[in-house]
C-alpha cells in the first residue's frame, strides 16, 4: 500500500504571559479543523502547536510573582494543555521552548549560523520593547517622545508598548544580505503569504525601506536559550521560538525522520501581529540553513470587540471555557470559524453570538433534525426508506446541491476560507428545510395514492441523506453535534472519506431513533446576552499583580503575627471552619422596604430551601436572570434577622471597581458539592 501523502500545520506558539482568551483560540481551532479536514481527506497529518517560554517578559512576570520562570512557564503550559483538551484539539505534538532537546538544537543552529558567517558579534543600541520581544529603529516607532533640546528619549512601538533604549554587546544575523533573494522569492511564489495584502505590506513597510541585520542575543536577562560558546548571550527570543516548526520534528537530534518525512510545512497559520517574523526572518532564516522553505504562510486577521481589540484594562475580554460551560464545545467552534471572514478581522458580539446559536444551528440545522427523525417515525415506523433518484420533482435538484456543496466545500477548506465553507454547507441546510416546504411530506403520507406515498418514502430518504452528509462535512468543525445527528440517524458515526458523500449510501433498514431530542436548544437571548455581557468585567492589571502578590505571601508567611493585610489576617486553622458549598438559585425577590436587598431561596443539597438575603439588589436591576444559576454560599454561618428576614449564609461575589458579580460556577456541579 502507498503511503499516504503527508501534512505538516502549525500554529504560531502562544506566549504564557497571561490567560488566552478567544481571539487566541481562533487560531487553533481553525488549525485543527483544517488538521480534521486534511485526515478525511486520507493525509497522513502533523499537526503542531505549543507554549513559547523564554525572553524577558517571562522572567519579569515571574519575578512580579515571586516565583521562578521554570515554575511560571510550568504553571502556565498545563493551563494551556488543559485548555486545549477543553476545545478538543486533536494535535499531534505539543511543543515547549524549554523543552532539552529543542534548547540544543537552538544552540546548534546557532552556531551553524555562526559559523558560516551569517552570524557575527557586535554592538547593539537601538529601541526595544519589552512586551513585544522586538527591536525597533527610530524610523519604526510609532511615537517618538522628545526632551525639551529636541532629543529622542522613548516612543512607542507600533503595538502601542513602550520602548526602552538598549546599548549591550549582541550578535547579528545578516538579514540585509538576503533581502533582494526574499524579494525573488516572493515573486516566483505568489502564494507563499496569504492572502496577497500581506505580502505588499512586507515589501513596502519592511523590505524595501531598507532590511537591517537583526540582533540576534542579549545579555541584560537570562531567562533564554544561552549561546552555547559564548554563554553570557542569551538567544533572541524570536530565533529562538521561530526553530520551533523544525525542532519538534527532529531537526538537529539524531532522530529526524519526522523532519524528513513532513518538512517544508504546509501551512503555518499566525495572527497578523507576527506576520513579519514568520515571511522575513523565518524564511531567511531557513534559507541560510539551506532548508526548504514552509509552502504556505497564512495570516488571519483579530477578533475585535466593538470597542476595538480584546484587552483586560478595557473590560472586553470573554475566555473560551466560559462560553464553552455554558454553550456547548461546537457553539464556540462553530461561532469563531463562522465569525472570522478570510484574512480580514471578525468582530465578537454577545447578540451575534446568541443569534448564530439560535437561527444557524437551533432553528436551521437542529430544526431539521428533529422534523426528520419525527416524520419517518410517524410516516414510515422509523425506518429510513431505501434510495430511489427521481422520485419527486425536486429530488434532483437536492441531489445536485449537496453534490455541488460537497465539492465546493472541500475546495473552500482546503484553502482555509473556513468561513466560506461554513456558508456553502448551510446552502445544503437550507435547501433541505425548503424541499420539506416543496414536498409537504404531511400531505403526501395521509394520500392513499401509491405514487404518493413512494414519494413520501422518497422524502424521508432524502431528508436522512442530506443530514448524513451534513453530519460528515461538520466533522471538522463540530466535534460533538456529528455524531449525534448520525446517532439519530441510526447510523454509526464512523469517519468516511470525502469521496463517498453522496446520496444512496445509507443501509437498507436503518432504523431512527425513537424520540430525537434537540442537539442544539434554543436560547433565551436576552437572558444569555446579558450573562455574556456580565462575563467582560474590567480587571485593573495593576491591582490583578497586586493580589496576587498579596495572595502568594498571604499563604506563604500565614503564621507571621507581623504580616500586613488591608484585612486581618487569619490562621489556616481558621479558614478550614468555613464551610462552602455549591447552591442552586431557585427563586430571587426583592426585600420589602429595603432598596439594596435581594431575597434567595436556594438548594444547597440538604433536603430544604435555604434563604439568604445579599445587598446585592442594585448590580442586578432584573435580578430574575440569577435564577437556575449554580453559585458559591458560606453555609455554615449563624443565621440572622435584616429586616424582618432570616438569613441563613452568605453568597460568594466579586467586586471590582464598585461592580459587584455572584461568583457562578458550572450547573455541572451536584448542589451540595463541598469547594474546597
Amino acid at each position: 500500500m502507498a503511503d499516504k501523502p503527508t501534512y505538516y500545520i502549525t500554529t504560531p506558539i502562544y506566549y504564557p504571559s497571561g490567560k488566552l482568551h478567544i481571539g487566541n483560540s481562533y487560531t487553533t481551532i481553525a488549525c485543527d479543523a483544517e488538521a480534521r479536514f486534511q485526515r478525511l481527506e486520507g493525509k497522513d497529518v502533523f499537526f503542531l502547536t505549543g507554549t513559547d517560554e523564554h525572553g524577558l517578559k517571562i522572567e519579569q512576570k515571574a519575578e512580579e510573582l515571586g516565583t521562578t520562570p521554570q515554575a511560571y512557564v510550568d504553571d502556565m503550559a498545563v493551563g494551556i494543555k488543559k485548555l486545549w483538551k477543553l476545545l478538543d484539539i486533536s494535535n499531534t505534538k505539543f511543543i515547549r521552548t524549554t523543552d532539552d532537546y529543542h534548547e540544543k538544537a537552538v544552540q546548534k543552529i546557532f552556531q551553524k549560523l555562526e559559523d558560516s558567517g551569517d552570524i557575527y558579534l557586535g554592538e547593539y543600541e537601538g529601541w526595544y520593547s519589552v512586551s513585544d520581544e522586538e527591536y525597533f529603529t527610530e524610523t519604526q516607532l510609532a511615537e517618538v517622545y522628545h526632551d525639551a533640546d529636541g532629543n529622542v528619549t522613548g516612543g512607542k512601538a507600533p503595538s502601542g508598548h513602550e520602548v526602552q533604549k538598549v546599548k549591550e554587546e549582541s550578535y547579528f544575523f545578516k538579514m540585509s544580505k538576503y533581502a533582494d533573494w526574499l524579494l525573488q522569492y516572493y515573486k516566483e511564489h505568489p502564494d507563499f503569504i496569504e492572502p496577497a495584502s500581506r505580502m505588499n505590506e512586507m515589501i513596502n513597510n519592511f523590505i524595501k525601506p531598507g532590511l537591517e541585520d537583526l540582533a540576534v542575543s542579549r545579555t541584560t536577562f537570562n531567562w533564554g536559550v544561552k549561546v552555547k560558546n559564548n554563554p553570557k548571550h542569551v538567544v533572541y527570543v524570536w530565533i529562538d521560538a521561530l526553530t520551533n516548526y523544525i525542532t519538534a520534528l527532529g531537526y538537529g537530534s539524531d532522530d529526524h525522520r519526522n523532519f524528513d518525512k513532513y518538512w517544508p510545512a504546509d501551512v503555518h497559520m499566525v495572527g497578523k501581529e507576527i506576520v513579519r517574523f514568520h515571511t522575513i526572518y523565518w524564511p531567511i532564516l531557513l534559507h541560510a540553513l539551506g532548508l526548504p522553505l514552509p509552502k504556505h504562510v497564512v495570516a488571519h486577521g483579530w477578533l475585535l470587540m466593538k470597542d476595538g481589540k480584546m484587552s483586560k484594562s478595557k473590560g472586553n475580554v470573554i475566555y473560551p471555557e466560559t462560553l464553552v460551560n455554558r454553550y456547548g464545545l461546537d457553539a464556540l467552534r462553530y461561532y469563531l470559524l463562522k465569525a472570522m471572514p478570510y484574512g480580514n478581522d471578525g468582530v465578537f458580539t454577545p447578540e451575534d453570538f446568541v443569534d448564530k446559536i439560535n437561527y444557524d444551528l437551533a432553528n436551521d440545522l437542529g430544526n431539521l433534525l428533529n422534523r426528520t427523525v419525527a416524520m419517518i417515525n410517524k410516516y414510515e415506523d422509523g425506518v429510513i426508506p431505501t434510495f430511489k433518484p427521481g422520485v419527486t420533482e425536486f429530488d434532483e435538484d437536492l441531489e445536485n446541491t449537496a453534490a455541488t456543496v460537497v465539492t465546493n466545500y472541500r475546495e473552500l477548506m482546503n484553502s482555509l476560507h473556513f468561513s466560506d465553507a461554513l456558508s456553502e454547507v448551510w446552502k445544503l441546510v437550507s435547501r433541505s428545510n425548503k424541499y420539506i416546504d416543496e414536498t409537504q411530506p404531511w400531505v403526501l403520507a395521509k394520500s392513499t395514492d401509491e405514487a404518493d406515498q413512494a414519494k413520501s418514502a422518497s422524502v424521508m430518504n432524502h431528508l436522512a441523506e442530506s443530514l448524513r452528509l451534513l453530519a460528515h462535512l461538520l466533522q471538522p468543525v463540530l466535534t460533538q453535534a456529528p455524531g449525534k445527528i448520525l446517532g439519530q440517524l441510526g447510523l454509526s458515526a464512523q469517519t468516511v472519506s470525502l469521496d463517498e458523500l453522496h446520496f444512496g449510501t445509507i443501509p437498507a433498514g436503518t432504523k431512527v431513533v425513537a424520540k430525537g431530542t434537540p442537539i442544539f436548544p434554543r436560547l433565551d437571548a436576552k437572558e444569555e446576552v446579558a450573562f455574556i455581557k456580565a462575563q467582560m468585567t474590567k480587571t485593573d492589571k495593576k491591582k490583578g499583580r497586586a493580589a496576587m502578590e498579596a495572595a502568594k505571601k498571604a499563604v506563604q508567611t500565614a503564621d507571621e503575627p507581623e504580616l500586613k493585610s488591608t484585612k486581618k489576617p487569619i490562621r489556616i486553622e481558621a479558614f478550614d471552619k468555613i464551610e462552602l458549598k455549591v447552591a442552586e438559585i431557585k427563586s430571587v425577590d426583592h426585600v420589602k422596604g429595603a432598596d439594596k436587598l435581594l431575597k434567595f431561596k436556594l438548594d444547597a443539597g440538604d433536603g430544604s430551601d435555604r434563604q439568604i438575603l445579599s445587598g446585592i439588589a442594585e448590580y442586578y436591576p432584573d435580578p430574575s436572570v440569577l435564577v437556575g444559576k449554580k453559585v458559591v454560599i458560606v453555609a455554615n454561618l449563624k443565621p440572622r434577622k435584616m429586616r424582618g428576614e432570616i438569613s441563613q449564609g452568605m453568597l460568594l461575589s466579586a467586586e471590582h471597581d464598585g461592580h459587584i458579580q455572584v461568583v457562578e460556577v458550572p450547573n455541572s456541579l451536584v448542589n451540595g458539592s463541598g469547594v474546597e
